[in-house]
């Protein structure tokens, strides 16, 4: 085809053709600047848990307090995101991020100078309140930028902020612990970075409107041959795998390095390597889940995440220092590839509904994060630290329900 002929070919399409069109395609600067904004803004909430060994030494706390105050700020997020989404769907706000981090960064220095139980918890409520604007809004953008590619966006997205989880800690170790709370005030300055970040984001989003009048045009509901009933079946189990996967990471982020100090009598900083290395392996098994999920479909990336688990979280509390640390690879990259197939199987279930979809199950996932926290430093309290990874060794295998869920990737075909 000669340049006149596709010039002719352009100027024939419709308006809404060209728009449909020009919807398909990736946007990858766009990604990767959400990818980098998610990135700053989970290592600023990644501070939350790496202080736990100050505060619970600094205010005299015991394991209930320290998941009490993880309570609060996933509850705090959890709560808001799927309203956040709602409202969104029908009235897309594009400076919405920049506004969620401002939150985030008020809370991060109301939380260097939190010198009591109550005023840590109203700074981890704060920076809740921004994760709870971000992240449905952020979610939306990603699904407007890629083009069709879904799984993909989604894992770009999800692999900014497990890196910036994994880092987190690691900062912590190298700042926070050993000079003091206070320190924390230093990272108000990834707040300003994300801030800067979200406003040109923002801009292409205001200018990008259309591309979600487009997509629901043009998108097919691949879940349509589906009753209500079974659409609504199908949402409570991936309801129920949540529960099960970030259960479990409650007793990792959370406690993990408590269980490294009591067991094997590590350091402080010692153990947040550890950490660290085991939210790597979660950011790595992220970016690969959404991808494979586009190739094989959801579903299957869903049954090897959650119940692929089972067998390593059953020999962690049996293993050795070596043989925890590798363990926790394997555990970190399993489980973390699930929550993007996820998302995007309850976003092709309902389409049309990106924000409150994201919302909700965002939402949902830092209140089981939030819940399981708490409940887990109860059990601790009444028990032991290791006790509770004999508890929770069990959960994947809550997975076998994926067996229920209808295979999507089929009735596109």
């Amino acid at each position: 085809m000669t340049t006149t002929d596709a010039q002719t070919e352009t100027i024939e399409k419709s308006p809404i053709e060209v728009v449909n069109s020009t919807a398909q395609n990736t946007v990858y600067s766009i990604l990767l600047a959400l990818s980098f904004s998610h990135l700053l803004n989970d290592t600023m909430q990644s501070l939350i848990p790496s202080i736990y060994p100050l505060v619970k030494t600094s205010l005299k706390l015991s394991f209930s307090q320290i998941g009490l105050i993880t309570l609060c700020f996933q509850l705090s997020a959890s709560i808001l995101q799927p309203l956040v989404g709602i409202y969104t769907d029908k009235r897309p706000q594009p400076y919405s991020l920049a506004i969620g981090m401002s939150c985030t960064l008020l809370g991060l220095v109301n939380l260097a100078f939190a010198h009591s139980f109550p005023m840590v918890l109203v700074s981890v409520a704060m920076v809740g309140v921004g994760s709870a604007i971000f992240h449905p809004e952020a979610s939306r953008l990603a699904h407007m930028a890629a083009g069709g590619k879904h799984g993909m966006a989604q894992s770009l997205f999800q692999v900014g902020g497990n890196a910036g989880s994994s880092i987190g800690p690691l900062l912590a170790a190298a700042i926070i612990v050993p000079f003091g709370q206070f320190n924390v005030i230093w990272f108000s300055l990834a707040a300003l970075l994300a801030i800067i970040v979200m406003l040109n984001i923002s801009k292409w989003y205001q200018q990008n409107t259309h591309r979600i009048k487009a997509k629901k045009k043009v998108s097919l509901n691949s879940a349509q041959h589906l009753s209500k009933t079974k659409i609504a079946f199908s949402i409570a189990i991936l309801m129920v795998l949540i529960f099960s996967k970030y259960f479990y990471m409650a007793s990792m982020t959370s406690y993990y390095t408590f269980y490294l100090m009591d067991k094997f009598h590590l350091s402080v900083q010692s153990s947040q390597v550890y950490l660290f290395i085991f939210l790597f392996s979660v950011a790595l098994g992220t970016f690969i889940g959404g991808p494979v999920g586009d190739r094989i479909g959801r579903k299957y990336v869903i049954w090897i995440s959650i119940l692929g688990v089972a067998p390593f979280s059953l020999m962690l509390p049996y293993a050795n220092l070596f043989w925890t640390g590798v363990l926790s690879v394997f555990i970190g990259i399993i489980l973390s590839s699930a929550f993007s197939a996820i998302l995007v199987y309850a976003q092709e279930l309902i389409p049309g509904k990106v924000g409150m979809i994201a919302g909700l199950f965002f939402g949902f996932a830092f209140g089981m994060g939030g819940i399981g926290s708490a409940l887990l430093g109860r059990l601790a309290d009444n028990t032991s630290i290791q006790h509770v990874y004999h508890v929770c060794a069990f959960l994947p295998l809550i997975g076998l329900l994926t067996a229920f869920l209808p295979n999507l990737k089929k009735a596109k075909a």
